[in-house]
């Protein structure tokens, strides 16, 4: 009875058939690797290498099957079936290793590896199509050969005119595979061009040289494609089992770098996390959760996680994470959460998009830090700021109370002698009602001067926080020199103003803008008291700088600021004046910060300069 590929093993007593053992071992260890690197694809879909593998893996199993099946043959009808469906396995490995050149080398031509396809494909339709198969028309007979000592069947018949074109399909897909290996080769990845490119360049074309001489009849053999078609998938498999060792050893880094990485973010107490945007479902470490008022372990929305801020935080922060989707770009702000138990808890939030090169979820990887105290030290400098800035202010009214006292005198001296007068004109018999008038102007006009003053007094001692309104700047220029003119005319300085009609409106503080310009006007007023009387001037300018800002200037006409103390003059408690105490100029640096401006000041031997900006008004 004859023997088909699954066979049972020889009766007791008869030769072990070496054919049957190394093809079974061979389509067996295919079969493995077959599965195992399916089931390494079912895990990860993206490995569309490892599925490919396996498919030539098990097509090779199949190849290895017919030919036992082939050899162990008896009539030339069990012959032809057993050829035909050889020629079906042949055509699975074709397609699977032209598509796995393609994915593992990232190279080979396209219409190229179409062709290949195309010309097995229209093989294999003509092999199911023809009787016995696309090799033969007609199989005459079966000769038996020795082969591993014992005898095999080969054929004799007559060539089938399709055998042509499928070697010039197999030629072409060695052709594909040559191209394939040298576009990887020129790319640098040459590695995986020798090992996998020339592995199934030299297998597959011997294999197909092989096969051509056996059909043809001019070596007397059975077709023994398999053992080169095994070292091909061998030859494959050890390069894909070391790209999973290697991926191993970069998921073992990766596993020490993620602990490290969580280590340090819990020193640092922040809190990583991850959004995946089209599942809207954000993870995060052990850290975030609780700061952001869920449980741990919990996986939470955006939507859900704007429920938890501050009404005035969370749409800003949702329009900010959809910027930074759109512009791909970084993301960072600062937001309010509030926790169950009605506290409050500032959060400072950076992010980064994510876009995966072949294509895929994008997602938003990011971190959170808790700033409660920061913001709370922020507040109380604030508060410290605002009670400075007061004493300052309080300061500055103590040096000019002389002059204010003066200036104060003198309307209500004015006031008193219009009075007397105006008395002594009612106590006549006809007074002069034109003359009472005119006194009765002149007691109003002193009346107003005298409460503009003291108006201007207390909402310089007023204690207040910085708020920022349109002003005129000439407006608040002129309401400074109401104070400080008397202290100037008693030093015999003359005081000059250039602001032009038209300065657009700035946007600041009054009050604090005012403690700027007095701190200023009063330290150059101070720097001209060693300088003669007909020298002495000051000068306050404006002009606008640019779109958005004004430019504020006062020069004195001293003698200026040397270089090294020029460079100290705004840091706290330095001065260059004998009774000074070091305040003055670095409060003025710190309101003009607030206001998003800057101060700066510059010396030359016609005196000294300080420049500072101010927003225009409309600008943040």
């Amino acid at each position: 009875m004859p023997r088909g590929p699954c066979a049972g093993p020889p009766a007791r007593g008869h030769p072990v058939s070496w054919v049957t053992v190394v093809w079974s071992m061979a389509a067996s260890a295919c079969l493995t690797l077959a599965a195992v690197h399916l089931l390494v694809w079912s895990r990860r879909r993206a490995a569309w290498a490892d599925l490919l593998f396996s498919l030539a893996s098990a097509g090779t199993a199949a190849f290895a099957g017919c030919e036992l099946w082939m050899m162990r043959s008896q009539t030339p009808e069990e012959y032809g079936m057993a050829l035909r469906w050889l020629m079906a396995a042949a055509w699975l490995i074709t397609v699977s290793l032209v598509g796995f050149a393609r994915v593992y080398l990232r190279a080979g031509r396209l219409w190229l590896a179409w062709t290949v396809v195309g010309a097995r494909s229209l093989t294999l339709l003509a092999d199911f199509g023809s009787a016995p198969n696309a090799a033969y028309l007609e199989i005459s007979s079966l000769r038996p050969v020795r082969f591993l000592g014992e005898a095999v069947s080969v054929a004799h018949g007559v060539p089938n005119p399709w055998m042509p074109f499928a070697q010039l399909g197999l030629l072409l897909w060695v052709v594909f595979l040559v191209d394939a290996s040298l576009a990887a080769w020129r790319r640098g990845d040459r590695r995986r061009a020798l090992v996998v490119g020339g592995s199934i360049i030299f297998l597959g074309a011997t294999a197909t040289i092989e096969s051509v001489l056996v059909f043809r009849e001019i070596i007397q053999a059975p077709f023994r494609v398999t053992p080169f078609y095994l070292a091909l998938v061998l030859a494959m498999g050890y390069e894909l089992s070391s790209d999973v060792l290697r991926a191993a050893r970069l998921t073992d880094d990766l596993r020490g770098r993620e602990q490290l990485i969580t280590l340090a973010a819990d020193a640092a107490d922040l809190g990583l996390w991850v959004w995946t945007t089209p599942q809207d479902t954000v993870w995060g470490t052990e850290k975030l959760n609780p700061m952001l008022g869920f449980a741990p372990g919990e996986l939470f929305s955006v939507k859900a996680f704007l429920t938890h801020l501050h009404p005035e935080d969370a749409e800003p922060t949702r329009q900010a994470l959809l910027r930074a989707l759109e512009e791909k770009s970084d993301y960072s702000t600062e937001y309010r959460v509030l926790l169950p138990d009605g506290r409050q808890r500032w959060i400072a939030a950076r992010g980064r998009v994510e876009t995966p090169a072949r294509g895929g979820a994008v997602r938003m990887l990011g971190v959170c830090m808790d700033i409660t105290a920061r913001k709370q030290d922020e507040a109380e400098m604030l508060r410290l700021h605002a009670d400075l800035a007061h004493t300052g202010r309080l300061s500055t009214m103590a040096q000019l109370a002389s002059g204010l006292a003066h200036e104060l005198n003198q309307p209500l001296g004015a006031i008193l002698r219009n009075a007397e007068a105006a008395q002594l004109l009612l106590q006549s018999s006809a007074p002069d009602l034109e003359e009472i008038r005119a006194i009765l102007a002149d007691i109003c006009k002193d009346d107003h001067r005298a409460g503009e003053v003291i108006d201007h007094m207390r909402a310089l001692l007023k204690r207040r926080g910085l708020e920022r309104v349109e002003l005129d700047f000439a407006e608040l220029v002129n309401e400074v020199l109401v104070l400080v003119q008397p202290d100037a005319g008693s030093r015999k300085v003359r005081l000059a103003v250039e602001v032009p009609a038209t300065l657009p409106p700035v946007r600041g503080d009054r009050v604090h803008l005012q403690q700027v310009l007095l701190n200023l006007i009063l330290n150059g007023i101070d720097a001209m008291s060693d300088v003669p009387a007909e020298q002495r001037r000051l000068v306050v300018r404006a002009r606008q700088a640019d779109a958005r800002a004004v430019e504020v200037a006062i020069a004195d006409s001293g003698r200026g600021v040397t270089a090294a103390k020029l460079e100290r003059l705004f840091e706290p408690f330095f001065t260059t004046k004998p009774d000074g105490l070091g305040l003055g100029l670095p409060i003025s640096a710190s309101i003009i910060g607030a206001h998003g401006g800057r101060i700066w000041a510059e010396s030359g031997p016609a005196g000294a300069t300080f420049y500072f900006t101010v927003p225009l008004g409309g600008e943040a």
